[in-house]
């Protein structure tokens, strides 16, 4: 314990806060929320540590605090500090699922669209979904029952399925609030159950379409009946009250705790999820911090049951929520079972996924071999082109060993830039600094180029415009172009091969980078053939172009449209024309 951090354990308050760890080069390390801040604080320097814990206490130079008015208050405080200074020891929940809800639009259009979240106050939500596939199959049935918009951009005059009864045609018709809750109320009641109405007036058409021999007309009835009594199946097996509840429980072995969570909504299970964690802190410290964590991006239950003692108190000071602690009957049989999810996640966690628990570690190693401090914030750039078209550059991110995708970026390089990798290189790289430094945020401790000399220099040539000293190397190949290690601005190589855990580490960054930049790069190649096959057609301008990548995704796709798909959706005589160029 340094003098430092003596002193200013004497003169730490007893009121709720947040606390600040920081070393020697002022870096925070971690940072915790407590209702008492110094029972909370001094409890890390005055009794016996190990493992994680013990290696963060060495690591602590000199502390801070900022006192608030509640635990709650702290609590939003640390989130906003853990998601703009990353610290190496605070445990971060990984990317989870985020389970699909069906939209509605409020205004202009009743048009139905897949949600990940259900925070945008201009849609009505129905769900949420166990898989995107159930959901895509609630909303095929809902559009051939309700007079919703098919067309994902409205075309100039009224489709088909105007025509056919299928749509309130907002291309040329006003609708109003009124009709929006209509439907809306319409389609809550179907996927809840009553649709008894529904089924009666879809079997009455299938009667008269098949007593006017029009077979095909009737099968399409028939096969809409059977898609609603499948859904109603598959929501009876699920059913089990109409409450939206997750169900929590955890369990501890050998330094590492697992966190399972069942989910049910409108007492439909949705699935599981378990989180892994080193033992970083007291259990129900951790298990609290990892579930406020869930639900900042995640929808709130009505309700949440656990097995952990003590959790009601924190979690309801934070949020307007009912938790409940059972030890008995039927919540408890659901609780028991979240157990067992969280010890078979611990079993295939010791089994599979405990090697990347050395992350920090292995961090570490890599800031000593390259003699700089260590590289807890990574970010790796790429770029990629065909022959100079569509060329693009691609940035990830890594922090402590892990990919956080909300800090990914792409970059469309245009100019003389476009067939030199230097030069592409040297822009990208001083796009993303002149930014980071213009709104003063974190620098990374390490940039990775994926290349050899020539693209490490054109990053240094960046960065010193720039008056900025980050390090960075290059992942460089062998004569079989496979990565072997890093280089230096000097040309001085590491060779990797020997340092299997961290080789891995770093074949997973680049691997992760190349992803991405291909991809970027592949969406744009298509989009501009697309935008070359169409070029020149009279009548077609970037209004009706836009119009038809929305709704064809390729050319292929575009190719089996029929004349009378595109009649839809251009005039007559411009359709004609697309369709003559796509056949030629």
């Amino acid at each position: 314990m340094t003098e430092a951090v003596k002193q200013a354990l004497l003169l730490v308050p007893t009121k709720p806060g947040v606390y600040l760890m920081k070393d020697k080069d002022e870096e925070i390390i971690y940072v915790g929320k407590a209702k008492n801040l110094s029972k909370r604080v001094t409890q890390y320097f005055m009794r016996p540590q190990s493992g994680k814990v013990a290696a963060m206490v060495f690591n602590v130079d000199h502390f801070e605090t900022i006192i608030t008015k509640s635990e709650k208050e702290a609590f939003i405080l640390e989130m906003n500090l853990i998601k703009k200074h990353y610290p190496r020891y605070n445990i971060l929940l990984k990317d989870s699922k985020h389970y699909p809800y069906i939209a509605l639009k409020r205004k202009n259009s009743p048009v139905l669209k897949i949600a990940r979240d259900d925070k945008d106050k201009n849609y009505f939500y129905f769900g949420p979904y166990p898989t995107s596939m159930h959901a895509y199959e609630v909303i095929s049935l809902l559009n051939k029952i309700f007079p919703l918009q098919k067309c994902k951009v409205l075309p100039p005059v009224p489709c088909l399925y105007y025509h056919l009864g299928q749509c309130l045609a907002p291309c040329i018709n006003k609708i109003d609030e009124e009709t929006h809750v209509a439907i809306y109320n319409q389609i809550k009641s179907f996927l809840g159950g009553n649709n008894e109405d529904v089924k009666s007036q879809i079997r009455r058409k299938m009667e008269e379409a098949s007593d006017n021999q029009e077979y095909e007309k009737a099968g399409d009835y028939r096969k809409t009946l059977l898609a609603i009594d499948h859904i109603n199946e598959r929501q009876s097996m699920e059913v089990q009250d109409h409450v939206d509840r997750d169900i929590f429980a955890y369990v501890t072995r050998d330094g590492y705790l697992a966190l399972a969570l069942l989910t049910f909504r409108h007492g439909i299970m949705l699935g599981k999820e378990v989180f892994v964690v080193e033992q970083f802190d007291e259990d129900i410290d951790l298990v609290t911090d990892l579930i406020l964590q869930y639900y900042q991006t995640h929808s709130l239950p009505n309700e949440i049951v656990a097995n952990i003692y003590g959790l009601k108190a924190r979690i309801e000071d934070i949020y307007d929520i009912n938790v409940v602690y059972k030890s008995r009957g039927a919540l408890y049989d659901l609780v028991d079972m979240a157990t067992i999810n969280a010890r078979q996640g611990l079993d295939e966690h010791f089994m599979s996924a405990r090697l990347t628990d050395d992350n920090l570690k292995i961090l570490t190693e890599l800031g000593n071999l390259l003699n700089i401090k260590t590289p807890t914030h990574i970010e790796l750039f790429d770029n990629s082109h065909l022959q100079g078209s569509s060329p693009v550059g691609a940035m990830v991110a890594f922090i402590n060993g892990e990919p956080t995708k909300k800090m990914y970026r792409k970059f469309h390089i245009e100019g003389d830039e476009k067939r030199d990798d230097f030069a592409s290189m040297k822009e990208v790289i001083y796009r993303r600094y002149k930014r980071i430094k213009d709104e003063d945020l974190k620098m990374p401790n390490l940039i990775l180029v994926d290349g050899g000399l020539p693209q490490l220099s054109a990053a240094y040539e960046a960065l010193k415009r720039l008056e900025l000293s980050i390090p960075a190397f290059g992942l460089y190949k062998n004569d079989r172009h496979q990565t072997e290690g890093l280089i230096d601005k000097a040309g001085l190589k590491y060779d990797l091969q020997n340092n299997k855990p961290l080789f891995f580490l770093l074949m997973r960054m680049q691997d992760e980078v190349h992803r991405f930049a291909i991809t970027f790069h592949h969406k744009l190649r298509s989009k501009a053939y697309k935008a070359s096959v169409l070029d020149g057609i009279e009548g077609l301008g970037k209004r009706r172009i836009e119009i038809l990548y929305r709704n064809y995704a390729s050319i292929n796709e575009l190719k089996k449209a029929t004349l009378e798909e595109l009649q839809q959706l251009l005039p007559k005589n411009v359709a004609s024309r697309v369709k003559e160029r796509l056949e030629e």
